[in-house]
């Protein structure tokens, strides 16, 4: 069998959950969109249904892949529905949905529920993707409230740059939320994972922790309270091949690396097919049976290649961690100039292993 494989530890995955409700002191959406960020929705839903106070997933498909798994907690979509059909499955399966748009509000007038809809109104407050115009927001409330088909509301809107602790762009984003819901007694649901971590001061009945639920930070910097996120992936695989090369040999494709000094190569079982970046360069940190390493030369389809010379007792059979707790896929990430949420949802191939369930 192929040693490529990805570890979940699920006891750091509610490690972090209750981080994200303590610090807030709100009540917290785990967010299992994209197959749970590439880490299993329903296996990542299982371990934290007891504790939870709901699910956020992108989709229908997404929410009915988890009601099939017997998960009943609340499942809010967080894309809405993008077909009036699809509200009839939301009644059935007692789904939760955000309302983003106008025609969105006139399909929930002309739908029939057996039961009241529950409904996060978005605004536009500065994404500039989806949401109400916050001249629309008080009258797309009000037209909820009157239609009879909705029992509750909640108030929501999105960050474009809270990872960006420096940036006042969020605190601006909260003055056009609050001037757009004036007056209006409902619950708020605003900060998502870095808005949990990075701006304490912004109010929120609801969080909606994603990426901090899988153990990465959102910044580029270092924080405190992201310090305290558990690794929950780490994707090892193992050395299958050693060469031993002369000084001034090229490695791999299109010859990236050429040996300065006599050099061990190890080649890796695990490539960019099954979501390790392509584009990770020389130096790229990777740990050895325990012991710091780097990659060398180019990443390929299904291999690549790390440098064993400094590292006598490694060999064929030497466990290789390309990220998780002791190489921080953020590290990885940053150095392929790309994000934490890339890798991890680019993952593929890859049997995923769980512990902790």
């Amino acid at each position: 069998m192929r040693p490529a494989r990805a570890l979940i530890d699920l006891d750091a995955l509610r490690h972090n959950y209750q981080l994200a409700r303590t610090v807030s002191g709100a009540k917290a959406l785990a967010v299992v969109k994209a197959d749970a960020y590439g880490h299993g929705a329903v296996r990542c839903a299982k371990a934290l249904e007891a504790e939870v106070d709901g699910f956020a997933v992108a989709c229908i498909e997404e929410a009915l892949e988890l009601r099939s798994a017997a998960i009943g907690k609340p499942i809010l979509l967080l894309e809405g529905f993008f077909e009036a059909e699809e509200l009839a499955l939301i009644d059935q399966h007692d789904l939760w949905c955000v309302v983003h748009s106008t025609w969105q509000i006139e399909a929930i007038e002309r739908t029939h529920f057996g039961r009241p809809l529950t409904v996060w109104l978005k605004l536009d407050s500065g994404m500039h993707r989806v949401g109400l115009h916050p001249a629309d927001y008080q009258a797309a409330y009000q037209r909820l409230l009157a239609c009879d088909k909705v029992g509750k509301i909640v108030l929501m809107s999105h960050f474009a740059r809270a990872d960006e602790l420096d940036c006042e762009r969020s605190v601006e984003q909260v003055a056009v939320f609050e001037k757009a819901r004036a007056g209006l007694a409902a619950e708020v649901s605003l900060r998502n994972s870095p808005a949990v971590l990075g701006w304490p001061n912004i109010s929120s009945d609801w969080v909606r922790p994603g990426i901090m639920l899988y153990g990465a930070t959102p910044f580029e910097q270092e924080q405190a309270l992201a310090a305290r996120l558990r690794p929950v992936m780490t994707l090892e695989s193992k050395v299958i091949s050693v060469r031993e090369l002369p000084v001034g040999e090229p490695i791999g494709y299109g010859a990236r690396f050429i040996t300065e000094r006599p050099t061990r190569v190890g080649v890796v079982a695990i490539g960019y097919a099954d979501g390790y970046p392509r584009h990770a360069p020389t130096g790229t940190p990777v740990l050895i049976d325990g012991q710091p390493s780097r990659l060398i030369g180019r990443v390929s389809m299904d291999m690549l290649t790390v440098d064993l010379t400094d590292l006598p007792h490694a060999g064929l059979g030497s466990r290789v961690e390309l990220w998780g707790k002791n190489v921080l896929a953020s590290d990885v990430a940053a150095l392929a100039g790309t994000i934490p949420y890339q890798l991890f949802c680019n993952l593929r191939r890859v049997p995923l292993v769980y512990s902790g369930a």
